[in-house]
């Protein structure tokens, strides 16, 4: 048997905010919502589903899973995601491959590379 990737969950206090504002940075339609505690990306940029959940209490301590994302004008996504709101944690690597680390609105990491 194998395994395949259907979906990345990321666990927040805010399913629906947090939710809309991925779906307007990768493109994504909200395909669903469940009352707030589950909410349901799909399309856009993203090539899998990306869902939200809803919990209690904040994740402790750094994000063990982070989202790799690609864009082909890193400098103006840089631009762009701080306009909406993401903190830029570090710029990394050389002339031959760059990336930069981010965190979303709830303190979740994930870097963006310049691909193609």
């Amino acid at each position: 048997m194998t395994l395949k990737l259907d979906m990345v969950t990321i666990d927040t206090q805010d399913a629906e905010s947090l939710g809309r504002w991925w779906a307007e940075q990768t493109g994504a339609e909200v395909q669903e919502t469940n009352d707030g505690w589950f909410v349901v990306l799909e399309g856009g940029g993203l090539p899998i589903t990306l869902a939200f959940q809803k919990v209690d209490k904040p994740t402790r301590g750094k994000n063990k899973i982070h989202l790799d994302l690609g864009a082909p004008d890193l400098d103006a996504e840089v631009e762009r995601l701080v306009a909406a709101g993401a903190n830029l944690i570090e710029r990394r690597g050389d002339e031959t491959f760059r990336w930069v680390t981010f965190a979303d609105p709830d303190g979740n990491e994930f870097d963006i590379a310049q691909h193609g």
